[in-house]
């Protein structure tokens, strides 16, 4: 079967892999000049199973309430006379009713395992190198409320099969002798040993390397403008060449793996889908002194960031902002980030030269992505991760493969539609 991938994100390119390896005939579509290079650039680097507690959540409304009006605030929304951001904000405030949090966590507490393992055979099958760190990842905790909600999720993810382990503080330092700066704020942590942490970026663009060994075609600097309909199935998809030529690319199936941009090309045939985009902001650190900065990948919980060491580079990523499609940069926001390593990690880095970016990351009210058919028999979805797209994306790959090849992915998940 000839699959067109829309987007060479992370999820895209995963999703062109396991089909490839299925046996159908695959390309690419991607207006950027490379793979990777929107949200799966410069983000936290986590692979974490671990981190399935959604932002929607029962405690979020209250936090959300006391951050407003700070620029610098974990959760930023900025009002817009934009419909969709109002309804996915009545939606998400939905999602943080208890027991939709408790659903929304066992999926994607069985997604992430299936997609960690996913990753591992693909890394003993190629050797695939992404500056891989293979010591968990430690998720610490400055507040006692947030820490004894950790506790209670961790007892459900264990009934999923996740080990996350709860730590004293002293046990936490024991784990990441650099935490022990920080001694005085920490109140508890949870512990993922299975867990790992690595550079998304050259991951996709590796993974792009060995799908073209495998005749996957990647058709760079392609704007798509949009799709084309013929009765309930797919035609084509419309795409401008970097000369300004318009094309219309045919396929027997379609997947949209283009993130936040997922429901601009959607929306015009009637499916519009509940994403939205979350800005995240990183900044990237020069490793100043070894003995201070953590090997091991953290999670705060009270500033919502995660630290990761990719090689002599710490990767300090988080919050998230509401504000459409701007990738307008925030001073304040970049400051706070770097202010927060530097107090946790005093010494560690070269805080004053950090290299910032900032990307959308395609949120889902429930923090849970879209991934499966939809009403029109040839157009399929891989979108929405969210915080969690290198955390799932060989699982949410491989198990949109097995759909499109008319089989039962191997993972329980609420597969659309």
């Amino acid at each position: 079967m000839r699959v067109l991938v829309l987007g060479a994100g992370v999820i895209g390119t995963a999703t062109a892999w396991y089909s490839a390896l299925s046996g159908h005939d695959v390309t690419v579509v991607e207006r950027r000049e490379g793979p990777g290079l929107e949200t799966s650039f410069a983000n936290g680097g986590q692979i974490s199973a671990g981190h399935a507690e959604p932002w929607a959540n029962p405690g979020t409304p209250r936090k959300i309430a006391a951050w407003l009006g700070r620029e610098d605030a974990p959760m930023l929304f900025r009002p817009m006379a934009d419909p969709s951001q109002w309804i996915w904000g009545v939606r998400f405030l939905y999602e943080c009713m208890a027991w939709r949090t408790r659903e929304n966590i066992a999926d994607i507490v069985k997604l992430a395992l299936y997609s960690r393992a996913a990753l591992r055979e693909l890394r003993e099958d190629t050797g695939i190198q992404y500056d891989q760190v293979l010591r968990g990842i430690l998720h610490y905790f400055t507040d006692r409320r947030d820490f004894d909600t950790a506790i209670a999720h961790a007892g459900q993810m264990r009934a999923y099969g996740l080990e996350r382990d709860v730590k004293t503080v002293e046990e936490a330092i024991a784990i990441e002798p650099a935490l022990a700066a920080a001694r005085d704020r920490l109140v508890g942590a949870t512990y993922v040993a299975s867990d790992e942490s690595g550079d998304a970026h050259k991951f996709t663009c590796n993974l792009a390397r060995l799908a073209e060994a495998r005749g996957v075609a990647f058709r760079y600097h392609h704007a798509i403008l949009g799709v084309r309909r013929e009765g309930d199935r797919l035609a084509g998809v419309v795409v401008k060449h970097a000369s300004g030529e318009e094309e219309t690319l045919k396929a027997d199936a379609y997947v949209v793996a283009l993130g936040s941009y997922s429901p601009l090309l959607t929306r015009p045939i009637g499916l519009d889908l509940p994403v939205y985009p979350a800005k995240g902001y990183s900044a990237s650190i020069e490793i100043a002194d070894e003995k201070l900065a953590p090997e091991v990948s953290l999670t705060d919980e009270a500033a919502k960031l995660v630290f990761s060491r990719l090689g002599k580079r710490l990767r300090v990523a988080g919050t998230a902002e509401l504000a459409g499609y701007s990738l307008e940069v925030s001073p304040a926001r970049c400051a706070a980030i770097v202010r927060r390593a530097a107090e946790i990690f005093p010494g560690a880095g070269h805080y004053d030269r950090a290299q910032f970016w900032t990307g959308l990351r395609p949120a889902t009210p429930s923090n849970v992505p879209l991934i499966g058919r939809t009403r029109f028999p040839n157009l399929y979805l891989n979108t929405g991760h969210g915080t969690l797209g290198w955390t799932l994306a060989c699982g949410s790959g491989r198990a949109l493969a097995d759909i499109l090849s008319g089989r039962k992915p191997e993972v329980d998940f609420h597969f659309s539609p």
